[in-house]
């Protein structure tokens, strides 16, 4: 199934654009050796260039869209464009997994109760790296560094089946007075689209 987020009912004063043209270093990670910076560096400057055309857009932090988005941390995803969504529309919370933690709860409680989102869509996603991981991951840092880590890894080995997990979280939290439009999907990294699972299966 196929998601769309419906087109914005209030028209935004045009924004001049800036098009910076910026190489990752996945693709020619011997730039920043050459240019004798780190890649921090060269989003430091990327940022000065963006800085230098830009314009308030008069916005304030309630988004538009009364939108929050629950995601996988995964560079191959890119929200906004996936979304059709336009700076200002939603908050978005990403993690390893994109999965629902008690920092997620946290800053869903903060996105609900103090700057007025009703919604929440949960977006994980194919060919996830929590799904090659186990919880023994815990126990090797232990072993490395003397101390095992209060968190959880979180990983999983059926996508579906987190997702469920990660609504139901959301949909009993006595923290979040809004729970009557959570949706979840999985994102295929191969095609860019979303497919909507049912919570009940």
């Amino acid at each position: 199934m196929m998601f769309f987020v419906p087109s914005h009912s209030r028209l935004r004063p045009p924004v001049p654009i800036t098009v910076i043209l910026m190489s990752t270093s996945a693709h020619h990670p011997a730039d920043a050796a050459r240019s004798g910076g780190t890649v921090t560096d060269r989003l430091v400057e990327a940022n000065q260039r963006y800085a230098a055309g830009f314009q308030d857009p008069g916005m304030d932090a309630r988004p538009v869209l009364h939108v929050a988005v629950v995601a996988c941390m995964d560079a191959r995803l890119d929200l906004h464009d996936a979304l059709g969504l336009a700076l200002g529309d939603c908050h978005t919370i990403r993690n390893a997994g994109g999965v629902v933690t008690d920092d997620v709860i946290r800053s869903l409680t903060i996105s609900q109760r103090a700057l007025g989102t009703r919604s929440v869509i949960l977006i994980h996603h194919t060919n996830c790296g929590l799904e090659t991981i186990t919880e023994d991951f815990r126990h090797e840092l232990e072993d490395e560094v003397g101390q095992r880590p209060a968190w959880a890894v979180e990983a999983f080995r059926d996508v579906d089946q987190d997702v469920r997990q990660s609504m139901q979280r959301v949909r009993t939290s006595p923290f979040l007075p809004h729970t009557d439009d959570v949706r979840g999907f999985v994102f295929d990294v191969t095609d860019g689209l979303l497919r909507e699972i049912d919570p009940s299966a």
